[in-house]
């Protein structure tokens, strides 16, 4: 069925994935060789703390969230938000601004207005370490002492798989960016598209839960579209590690079959072996493929500071937080927690996501602070829509939210609905799109 706007905006609180969602094992935390000293020797221009000081590390989708909430819900706390980034840049909905359908107005907002509208303090840096004894965060900018600290910061990329020769990867991150961390990636990757001529445009699906699970697909069909309007000699080949579309199944493959035959090849169960920057050829187990022009998606990982600092798991749990899934809290660190896609859990790396959770985390620190009684743990929810043509506007969604297994500490997809007939319900779903996105907005930076 289709989802109307007012159900859209019912729904804000919430998000989708599609991969089997399972328990996070058990890894020791990768520690520093030595004790994390101070970078810097001096104290971050903020003034001295009235009360409890949470800060708050990272100004996406769950650290706005968590600034906001913690706030709301302890207003005697003292709460910094540490970003590195000068204005906010949404991932989500970004793939329609790539091909010119919306403006960058639309996705980009203001941090000094949510921090005025919501009575905490926006602190310009970038985190560099951690004084776990003498509870300081390190910053660029100067020192900040800390009672409760949430690292909401995000995902790095992963390219170990397709080399270790740092200055190849220097060329894949400028020359073919991924486009999912927002910012510079997407400003050449849009470039890119509104300036191709025609040939192959390679994207590529990296395997485990990546950010944002159906963009790729997404990408795939409103590019496809794009050259289809402008009748470019053009086809998106879509090489995709898993074995088959990962979320939204039915309604990307009807339109990859429907709408774009001629305009994507979509190449499951397939591994890049070798990338020929060069000449412009990537090989896999079957075949070599030349390319104009691409943006390379690699695996994901829990960003760097994570394990710069000492909280994160070990590689072959992508280097995420090493936390409590219940309580978020970083094991063996009293007040040290992590949210957001940095969060070990397999839930989806999505905006709505890292926004539902982050009211729950605010909760938990609010609760601390209150010193009122425990609350339990509450899942995310994610609401997802993903556009499937441009002219006209059609899209499909997804709604999910997760249950926890206590037998296997597993957790599994609840109460999960999704629109995927595009051809009958699209329009429908597509005029929805804005509505969700300007509720979060509003959510994250208004009053």
């Amino acid at each position: 069925m289709a989802i109307s706007r007012r159900k859209a905006l019912q729904l804000s609180g919430v998000t989708a994935a599609a991969v089997a969602i399972s328990g996070c094992s058990k890894a020791k935390s990768l520690k520093p060789e030595q004790t994390t000293k101070p970078k810097t020797t001096y104290k971050a221009p903020i003034a001295n703390a009235k009360g409890p000081r949470v800060v708050v590390v990272g100004g996406g989708w769950s650290g706005l969230s968590i600034a906001k909430y913690t706030k709301i819900f302890a207003p005697n706390a003292d709460v910094i938000l540490v970003e590195q980034r000068h204005e906010f840049v949404s991932c989500p909905l970004s793939n329609l601004w790539l091909v010119d359908k919306i403006e960058l107005e639309f996705l980009t907002h203001d941090y000094l207005q949510a921090a005025r509208e919501n009575n905490y303090t926006y602190f310009h840096a970038t985190a560099i370490g951690l004084d776990k004894k003498n509870r300081i965060l390190e910053t660029s900018d100067g020192d900040i002492s800390f009672d409760y600290l949430v690292f909401a910061p995000g995902i790095d990329y992963d390219y170990s798989r397709w080399t270790d020769d740092i200055a190849f990867e220097t060329r894949l991150r400028q020359e073919y960016p991924a486009g999912f961390i927002p910012g510079s990636e997407h400003l050449t990757l849009r470039n890119k598209i509104l300036n191709f001529k025609g040939g192959n445009f390679i994207l590529t699906v990296p395997s485990g839960n990546y950010r944002c699970l159906p963009a790729p697909y997404e990408r795939a069909c409103v590019i496809a579209d794009y050259f289809k309007q402008k009748k470019l000699k053009a086809k998106v080949i879509l090489l995709d590690e898993n074995n088959t579309i990962t979320i939204k199944k039915e309604g990307f493959q009807s339109a990859f079959d429907e709408l774009y035959g001629d305009y994507i090849e979509y190449m499951p169960n397939t591994v890049i072996n070798n990338i020929d920057l060069d000449n412009k050829i990537v090989e896999t187990d079957f075949d070599e493929i030349d390319f104009e022009e691409a943006a390379f998606y690699p695996h994901v990982r829990g960003a760097k500071i994570l394990e710069r600092v000492g909280i994160a798991k070990d590689a072959k749990n992508m280097l995420e937080g090493d936390i409590n899934t219940l309580t978020y809290e970083v094991n063996g660190e009293k007040d040290i927690y992590i949210a957001g896609d940095s969060r070990p859990m397999g839930f989806s790396k999505s905006g709505n996501t890292a926004n539902s959770e982050g009211h729950f985390v605010a909760k938990l620190i609010a609760q601390k602070i209150n010193k009122t009684r425990e609350i339990k743990w509450e899942s995310p929810t994610t609401t997802c829509f993903s556009a499937i043509s441009i002219e006209p506007e059609r899209a499909i969604y997804i709604y999910t939210q997760y249950a926890h297994n206590k037998t296997d500490l597993a957790f599994n997809f609840a109460s999960t609905t999704s629109s995927e007939d595009w051809l009958k319900d699209g329009e429908v779903n597509a005029s929805s799109i804005y509505q969700w996105a300007a509720a979060l907005y509003t959510d994250m930076f208004s009053k």
